[in-house]
């Protein structure tokens, strides 16, 4: 039986990677300007640089990797502050982890434009800041799951309120990062990705080393203690590489929210709760979700483009409230 079980789950990721090379297929092909997949067989063997190899490679394909890699991030960052706060209804846009990040990225955007390069540093500074917020504001003779949600709403509360004044004292400039704010691939080329792909390797390599750790977590701070754990320095250590993820894809992307609770939450079902097979089928799925958001964000309205962040707020909204109603949390 356990073989069965254990099978299973390595079917399902085997099937994820395959829906998710499937999903690649199609969103290279669909845009503005539709392909045929003859067509994309015939571009990629070309040698000369046509439009259609412009579009294509210059275009679409760093835009897929970074949807892939930013996908696969806040699907990781969800699932580990899930294990943290031992509540499915945890992700890095309910935590304040995603506000802190995108407030001071767009600080150095608005204020100081000449050091954009800083952004995904900084973000993560931002996301780190306020994390550590949300757990002073949350100790209290320990840390417990329930008080750093109640923290965290309050702290993405008002860093969201500083990230609006600043729009609005800007509103000037604010044009040039409106689909920013509201987190999209569009523009995204090879030096984003190349970003993406260094700091994302180091992000989600750092939490699968976390995979033991958040199984332990789940058995409950009576239970970790007994095996002699302490709770507060792995909530605090996965919560630092959960930042990190978060933060690093926000500065590239923007905030797209409900990922962090969508893909993790339907991981489960379908994997169940080890943090040995959810974790990667998190990463794959994450990537799927993604960027199937993304293809759809780009072709419903076509050629006019809307944010993905949009479309995944417009899906996850009622999700969030089908699980609160459901009593999942």
């Amino acid at each position: 039986m356990i073989k069965t079980l254990t099978e299973k789950k390595h079917y399902v990721i085997l099937g994820s990677f395959f829906l998710l090379l499937f999903i690649i297929l199609l969103s290279i092909r669909l845009g503005s300007v539709e392909y045929s997949f003859n067509k994309i067989f015939e571009v990629f063997f070309q040698k000369e640089m046509t439009p259609e190899r412009n579009i294509l490679f210059n275009i679409r394909l760093p835009r897929i990797i970074v949807a892939i890699l930013v996908g696969a991030n806040l699907a990781v960052a969800g699932a580990l502050l899930q294990a943290v706060m031992q509540n499915p209804l945890a992700d890095p846009g309910l935590t304040g982890v995603s506000s802190g990040a995108s407030l001071v990225a767009i600080i150095i955007m608005l204020v100081f434009p000449s050091y954009s390069y800083l952004v995904p540093i900084g973000a993560f500074i931002g996301g780190a800041i306020a994390c550590f917020a949300v757990y002073i504001l949350a100790w209290k003779d320990g840390i417990k799951p329930i008080r750093i949600i109640l923290a965290g709403v309050a702290i993405n509360a008002i860093l969201g309120g500083g990230t609006s004044l600043l729009s609005i004292l800007n509103s000037d400039r604010i044009q040039g990062v409106l689909l920013w704010v509201n987190g999209s691939m569009s523009g995204k080329n090879w030096s984003d990705a190349r970003v993406l792909i260094i700091y994302s390797s180091i992000g989600l390599f750092l939490g699968v080393l976390c995979i033991r750790k958040a199984n332990i977590l789940q058995l409950g701070d009576e239970m970790a203690s007994n095996l002699g754990v302490s709770t507060n320095k792995y909530r605090v250590l996965l919560s630092l590489v959960a930042v990190f993820l978060a933060g690093i894809s926000t500065a590239v992307v923007g905030v797209i929210g409900f990922v962090g609770l969508i893909v993790p939450h339907i991981a489960r079902l379908l994997i169940g709760s080890d943090y040995k097979y959810l974790l990667p089928f998190c990463i794959v799925l994450g990537s799927c979700t993604l960027l199937l958001g993304d293809t759809f964000a780009r072709t419903i309205m076509r050629p006019v483009e809307l944010p993905v962040g949009v479309i995944m707020a417009i899906i996850g909204g009622p999700f969030f409230l089908y699980l609160l109603r459901r009593g999942r949390a």
